[in-house]
């Protein structure tokens, strides 16, 4: 199958300069939002699919703020990922786009349900990509693991940019020296690193509030939500980070959702199987 070239592109969104990698021009608009992994964007968290996506739909991966990609780390996050959520709906606005669909991995899933919630009459569809995220707003509880720690462990260095990778990617072939390179690059960029952080307070924040903490308990709204919205999951059979019984849980509580799984893929499950994970949120946006 033809695939479309990644395209790179900039719009200031409420104030923030915002990178997004975008990919084919179909009437259909497709958010694809990244995970909270150092180092990440658009393009490197969700490149693999974008090109195979963009024969049918125009697709845009936006970096989100936080300290991703090349978007403005100066960017504020004081409320952690519901300001992630709030800059999606910026982006969306500054882009006029008056419906789209939404693709999210892991937080990058939460911030796009997050948006589905404010804004329902705006999203066509949903899909989550193996959130631990959105599994842990739905009060399940998974305990802290290997791949866990390497993700958090990151200290700057190459070595541990790989390290995370490979907590995130089951098929290593797909680690290259320019995706470790890309990240990399991202995530030691000036400011980087403090705008992480500083993402890491505000979620810290808002999970000790009392108020805000209630914007991230979900197990009332989600599964009407997904009623409302047709949503499709899908989860890695090989994921060392959110684990399988996870998402099965995820599923259980969401049954309006199908979920779908994904044989030989990990956390990226658009990374480790871009041909599978294409076909399966094609065929499910057409549908």
């Amino acid at each position: 199958m033809n695939s479309n070239p990644v395209r790179s592109r900039w719009v200031v969104a409420q104030g923030v300069r915002t990178h997004y990698a975008e990919a084919g021009d179909g009437e259909h608009k497709v958010l694809a939002l990244h995970g909270g992994g150092a180092g990440s964007s658009g393009a490197s968290g969700m490149g693999p699919v974008l090109p195979l996506l963009g024969n049918d739909f125009h697709v845009l991966a936006p970096d989100s703020i936080g300290g991703f990609g090349l978007t403005d780390v100066h960017a504020p996050t004081p409320y952690g990922l519901i300001s992630r959520a709030r800059h999606t709906a910026d982006f969306i606005d500054a882009l006029a786009i008056d419906r789209c669909s939404l693709i999210g991995n892991s937080q990058g899933a939460w911030a796009g349900v997050y948006y589905a919630m404010l804004h329902p009459d705006r999203v066509k569809k949903l899909v989550i990509v193996s959130s631990l995220t959105i599994a842990g707003s739905m009060g399940i509880k998974q305990a802290p693991n290997a791949a866990m720690k390497a993700l958090m462990g990151y200290d700057g260095t190459r070595e541990g940019m790989k390290a995370l990778l490979e907590a995130l990617i089951i098929d290593t072939s797909r680690i290259t020296d320019k995706l470790i390179d890309d990240r990399q690059a991202a995530a030691t960029r000036p400011g980087a690193l403090d705008a992480f952080r500083r993402m890491a307070a505000g979620i810290e924040h808002v999970r000790n509030d009392p108020v805000l903490s209630l914007q991230t308990q979900w197990q009332r709204a989600l599964p009407i939500l997904t009623e409302r919205i047709p949503t499709l999951i899908l989860w890695g059979k090989a994921d060392t980070f959110a684990l399988p019984e996870t998402g099965q849980a995820l599923a259980d509580l969401l049954p309006a959702a199908r979920i779908e799984w994904v044989e030989g893929a990990g956390h990226q499950v658009q990374t480790d199987a871009p041909d599978a994970s294409a076909r399966l949120i094609r065929d499910f946006l057409h549908g």
